[in-house]
């Protein structure tokens, strides 16, 4: 199969239809572009992409995020970077899923990844680091 030379799709809808935890769309080599969905109470869990930076976009629910510390409550439409090197956590505090989608640059993630809950992206990480 040929890899396709970018991407154009209506990331709105693909955002709010998404069901799973977490979907890559597109991997190129120096971005990618994630799907993700947070089900009421769910968070991403705490992390640090040392050498990534890390762009949000929220299209759908409630919730908050946390970056060096500093707590912000987020909603649709609203965007988020957090820099290479910075602690940070997204957390859904609404009734409904927390659906957005988010650009890692350079990539975090093989190429058509696709974890449909967190638990199955817990067990790759897992996996992957013995």
């Amino acid at each position: 199969m040929k890899k396709m030379k970018g991407f154009i799709a209506d990331i709105e809808d693909q955002t709010e239809e998404n069901r799973d935890f977490r979907r890559v769309l597109y991997t190129g080599p120096h971005m990618q572009l994630v799907l993700m969905s947070l089900a009421p109470g769910e968070e991403l869990g705490e992390e640090v992409h040392e050498t990534t930076d890390q762009f949000f976009r929220v299209e759908e629910g409630k919730g908050e995020v946390v970056i060096g510390g500093r707590e912000t409550r987020i909603g649709s439409d609203i965007a988020i970077i957090v820099p290479a090197g910075t602690r940070h956590n997204v957390r859904n505090t609404g009734h409904k899923p927390l659906r957005f989608y988010t650009l890692y640059a350079p990539p975090e993630h093989p190429d058509g990844t696709v974890h449909r809950t967190k638990a199955d992206a817990e067990r790759a990480e897992h996996a992957a680091a013995k």
